[in-house]
């Protein structure tokens, strides 16, 4: 797969079958959508392509400053990769963007990505105003050589919820890690550095790997989790505390760790912390001996369910 930053960084000479959206956090909806673009493209002898943007169009049009993405770019274009698509282009979204409109756009698509065929979803729309809808990208690809497939949204079970980013962070702000599993088909995670913390954790019997996560990424609810650390390409049991450690007083929320059966220097590195089940609600102690004690249940509560867990 190539992974490209811009539109215009991207020639393609072959046909291509092409889809648009932002896809954050790659839910079970857009899957749905994805799966078929492959399995088409590959049937038509042609390249899968998926465009997407960062910043979120919801960022950038609605001033949001909190943590809102699913994914970081790379985590969405690695999880695209893992699909079968065969190039990701990253587009910049910004109000030069926003401003474009829907014919331009589609210009620019059929002389980098050769299109020949467009899939989106059925309420999906682009360009200024949201003038590029399914009926005039039809229209528009019949004047213009190409295709238009539009894919129904994917329910939900039976009811009548759609699969969707906003819900899935509402999900994470309540700590509904496992309706978070469904809906995306795995495991929620976040990806960050190991940095040096208070280091209270090691004078306590229990070291953690504190780390920095993206701060525009949503992280679960203030509680403490079981998980599975991926560090070097090796998977370990963890038992990860999200919240600012009130038992200390502490003033700002961390994201830390306790690898099971672990004893390694590790800063500097690179971990992927999965959110498999919430365990508690974050809780303030009495002092250190309950804590400790707590923190003994919590892992052996995140072992128990972790092999379970692995042994299927």
């Amino acid at each position: 797969m190539t992974h490209v930053y811009a539109l215009a960084d991207a020639h393609l000479d072959s046909p291509s079958l092409v889809t648009i959206g932002v896809f954050d956090g790659v839910h079970k909806g857009h899957q749905e959508l994805i799966h078929r673009v492959v399995s088409s493209a590959q049937a038509n002898g042609c390249a899968s392509v998926v465009l997407t943007f960062h910043p979120h169009p919801d960022v950038v049009m609605g001033g949001i400053n909190e943590r809102y993405y699913l994914t970081t770019p790379e985590q969405r274009a690695q999880l695209l990769k893992d699909m079968g698509v065969d190039l990701v282009v990253t587009q910049t979204f910004d109000l030069d963007l926003r401003q474009m409109r829907a014919a331009n756009f589609v210009d620019q698509l059929l002389e980098h990505l050769n299109m020949k065929w467009l899939w989106v979803g059925e309420d999906f729309a682009l360009g200024y105003q949201r003038e590029g809808n399914v009926d005039f990208l039809r229209q528009y690809g019949q004047d213009h050589d190409f295709s238009v497939e539009a894919v129904p949204l994917l329910q939900y079970r039976s009811g009548d919820t759609v699969v969707s980013s906003s819900r899935i962070r509402e999900m994470l702000a309540a700590g509904e890690v496992d309706t978070v599993h469904e809906w995306l088909g795995r495991a929620y995670s976040v990806m960050g550095e190991v940095v040096k913390g208070d280091q209270r954790g090691r004078t306590i019997g229990f070291p953690t790997a504190n780390l920095n996560v993206w701060q525009q990424q949503v992280v679960p609810a203030h509680g403490v989790y079981a998980g599975w650390a991926i560090l070097d390409g090796e998977r370990h049991m963890a038992v990860t505390n999200i919240g600012t450690r009130p038992t200390f007083e502490g003033d700002y929320v961390t994201v830390e760790a306790h690898l099971l059966d672990f004893d390694r220097d590790i800063y500097g590195h690179t971990v992927e912390l999965s959110f498999e089940k919430h365990l508690r609600s974050e809780m303030k102690f009495s002092g250190i001996d309950a804590l400790v004690a707590q923190i003994k249940s919590d892992a052996e509560s995140a072992r128990t369910y972790l092999s379970q867990q692995a042994s299927g």
